[in-house]
């Protein structure tokens, strides 16, 4: 049974959007001759609702103090699951790394939503699509280790030698990309 996290009227960060908002209405799905809600949503004015995991209380993001540490607020576990392939049985797909199987990237703690590629897709190329595959999964750890490594490097300037400059140079922008919703596509491939 689900909990209501948060109020009407609470100033909430939401994860997906990246922005602050207002919490308009919480939302309970009932079911009958049950004493407790089956989920609760809440509607934030963003166009759909969202989930008690999708939000963190301004009071958790304020906490924070920039602490690489507590980043584990905005950047999640995502995980792969295997589906089973039913274009493709094991005994036709037996060259593959897995067969039968494709995988699913879940970045949600309730195991739905993320990334998924057709199964013709998988069955053209299932070396690349697995490699796609692990690099979704760590891009969350590889974020962290970036803006880590950026961040003890600000404290100490004069130990970066010359040849790091554009390799720190370009973490830089990979995070300015990441963190900043509202910047053009076009500008993050320059």
């Amino acid at each position: 049974m689900a909990k209501t996290l948060f109020h009407k009227a609470q100033r909430v960060y939401v994860k997906p959007v990246g922005t602050y908002s207002l919490v308009e209405k919480v939302i309970p799905y009932w079911v009958k001759g049950v004493d407790e809600p089956l989920r609760v949503t809440y509607d934030v004015g963003l166009g759909r609702e969202f989930t008690a995991g999708e939000l963190v209380s301004e009071d958790t993001m304020r906490g924070r103090n920039n602490d690489p540490a507590n980043d584990d607020v905005l950047l999640e576990q995502w995980r792969i699951q295997r589906q089973h392939n039913r274009c493709h049985g094991e005994g036709e797909s037996s060259h593959h790394p897995h067969p039968g199987t494709y995988p699913v990237i879940l970045t949600d703690d309730n195991d739905w939503g993320g990334w998924r590629v057709p199964a013709a897709e998988y069955h053209r190329d299932p070396a690349r699509i697995e490699h796609q595959a692990r690099m979704i999964v760590n891009a969350p750890d590889l974020v962290r280790i970036c803006k880590t490594l950026l961040q003890s490097l600000q404290l100490n300037k004069d130990a970066v030698p010359a040849e790091m400059l554009p390799v720190l140079k370009r973490a830089s922008l990979i995070l300015r990309h990441v963190y900043d919703v509202s910047e053009q596509p076009a500008q993050a491939a320059e």
